[in-house]
C-alpha cells in the first residue's frame, strides 16, 4: 500500500489582462484553486477555476476523506469525498473542490506507477482536435479579427468559437454582425461555433439559429439556459446547427437528465468541475450509450488527458484564458498549434508541473 500523506490546497487570482465579457457575464480576473496530492515521495498536481472558497473545503472536508487511503485506488478515495460532502451538497463548488483532489490523485498514482495518466486511463485516441476559443462580446471588432487571424492563419487551427449573446440577448444585430465577421476572417475553410451562454430566450435562439446557418455555423452552445432542457431540445428539432451545452455538469445524475432530455448533440464535460477524471469517465460513458460524442469544456491542458482517453471524444476547447494561464504558469503545457493536442504518452501523470515561484504574486490567502 501506497497511503496518501498529505493534501494541500492554494488559490490565485490572476487578473485578465482586461475585463472579458461573454453574453451573461463579466469578469476581470480568474482564480485557480491548485491542489498537490504526496505520496511516498512523489507529488500528484490537479486544479479547478472556481472560488478560492474552496481551499478551506478541501483542508477542512476532502483532505481527511483521503488522507491514508491508497493513493493508486483513486476511485475508492472519491467515493470517500462523496459521502463526506453528504450533507453540503454536491453541485457546484463542492464539486470544483473534488475535482480538484481526484486530478491530483490521479496525477499522483500515474506518477508513482511511472506511467503517462492518459495510459493509465485507457489510452483510446493518440491526440486530440481542438478549437480556438474566445471571442468575448467585450473585444472590438479589430481585437476580434486580430484573434482569429492568430488562431486560423498563425497556428493552424481549424476551429475557433466567439461569444454571442451581447448583453442578455439585446443586441442580436450586433451578435449577427460579428458572426459575418468571423467567417470573413477565417474563410470558408474553417469551422465557426458559437456560444450564448444562455443569454437569448427560446424565441431569440431560434430566430438567430436560422441566421446563423447562413454564415455555415455547425455548433450553438447554450443558446437558452443549460437548466431549460425542454428548451434546448426545442431548438434541436428546429436547426440543423449542434446545440451543446453541459459545461455547468456538477455531477452524474445532470448529465443523465441532459442526456434522457434529447437536450444536446454533443455532451460538453468540464473536468475542474464534474468531479475530476472519476466522474468524467462516467459521464462520457452515459453520453456513449445515447449514442452521443463529447467534448471537454476548457482547463485545456487537464482534459487533453481524458480527451485521449474516451472513445466517444469529439474535441477540446482551447480556451484563450485557460490557454494563458496554463502557458504561462505550467512546464509542459501543450502546444495547440495545427488543431491537434498528443499528450506525451512516455511522461509520468500529466506531465505538468507548477512554476510555484511565477504564481505566487498571485496568492491567496
Amino acid at each position: 500500500m501506497t497511503a496518501i500523506e498529505a493534501v494541500e490546497a492554494r488559490a490565485y487570482r490572476i487578473p485578465t489582462p482586461e475585463p472579458e465579457t461573454d453574453g451573461t457575464l463579466t469578469w476581470d480576473a480568474t482564480t485557480m484553486v491548485v491542489v498537490e496530492v504526496r505520496a511516498a515521495g512523489t507529488t500528484g498536481l490537479g486544479w479547478t477555476y472556481a472560488d478560492a472558497s474552496c481551499v478551506p473545503l478541501i483542508h477542512g472536508t476532502l483532505a481527511p476523506a483521503v488522507l491514508g487511503q491508497d493513493v493508486l485506488d483513486v476511485p475508492a478515495a472519491w467515493t470517500a469525498m462523496q459521502r463526506r460532502i453528504r450533507n453540503l451538497g454536491r453541485p457546484g463548488l463542492v464539486s470544483c473542490a473534488m475535482s480538484a483532489v481526484d486530478i491530483a490523485l490521479w496525477d499522483a498514482a500515474a506518477r508513482v506507477l511511472g506511467v503517462a495518466l492518459s495510459r493509465l486511463l485507457g489510452r483510446a485516441h493518440q491526440d486530440a482536435a481542438l478549437y480556438g476559443s474566445g471571442g468575448f462580446t467585450s473585444q472590438s471588432t479589430g481585437e476580434l479579427r486580430d484573434q482569429l487571424d492568430r488562431w486560423v492563419h498563425e497556428q493552424r487551427i481549424p476551429r475557433v468559437k466567439i461569444k454571442i449573446g451581447q448583453d442578455g440577448g439585446r443586441d442580436v444585430d450586433r451578435d449577427l454582425a460579428r458572426v459575418a465577421t468571423a467567417r470573413e476572417v477565417i474563410g470558408d475553410g474553417t469551422e465557426l461555433y458559437v456560444d450564448a451562454n444562455g443569454g437569448y430566450t427560446r424565441g431569440q435562439a431560434r430566430r438567430v439559429a436560422q441566421r446563423l446557418a447562413g454564415h455555415d455555423v455547425r455548433w450553438f452552445e447554450e443558446p437558452v439556459s443549460s437548466d431549460d432542457l425542454e428548451g434546448l431540445a426545442e431548438l434541436r428539432r428546429t436547426t440543423t446547427i449542434d446545440v451543446a451545452a453541459g459545461e455547468y455538469g456538477y455531477d452524474l445524475v445532470y448529465f443523465g437528465r441532459m442526456v434522457r432530455a434529447g437536450a444536446v448533440d454533443c455532451l460538453q464535460i468540464d473536468v475542474t468541475r464534474c468531479g475530476g477524471y472519476t466522474e468524467w469517465r462516467r459521464a462520457a460513458a452515459v453520453a456513449a450509450a445515447a449514442g452521443l460524442e463529447v467534448s471537454g469544456h476548457c482547463a485545456p491542458n487537464l482534459s487533453a488527458h481524458a480527451a485521449v482517453a474516451t472513445p466517444n471524444f469529439r474535441h477540446l476547447e482551447w480556451f484563450a484564458d485557460h490557454d494563458r494561464i496554463e502557458s504561462a504558469f505550467l512546464d509542459g503545457a501543450l502546444d495547440p498549434a495545427g488543431g491537434r493536442v498528443r499528450p506525451d504518452p512516455d511522461v509520468p501523470g500529466h506531465g505538468l508541473t507548477l512554476k510555484a515561484a511565477d504564481l505566487e504574486p498571485y496568492g491567496k490567502d
